[in-house]
């Protein structure tokens, strides 16, 4: 099955190589079954690897933010 790299920047193994044992469906989309692990395999999705979709790299600006801020007080009632 070969490699992915881990790309997700969140995950503690971001830009490690894993072997790929196996790939299964869960939840609509692919998982990789991984060695490594506490168990010796780990799952990983698809979209957290260099085979996943590109992040789309859009952020919100600060007035995003600050509309999204307004309009959660807003239906919290505060």
């Amino acid at each position: 099955m070969g490699f992915v790299t881990v790309t997700h920047p969140f995950h503690p193994l971001r830009g490690r190589r894993l072997e790929v044992l196996f790939v299964k469906r869960r939840a609509g989309d692919s998982v990789f079954v991984c060695s490594g692990g506490v168990g010796g395999q780990m799952t990983v999705p698809r979209s957290w690897t260099d085979r996943g979709e590109p992040p789309q790299g859009r952020r919100l600006s600060a007035e995003g933010l600050a509309d999204l801020f307004a309009a959660t007080r807003a239906i919290e009632g505060c």
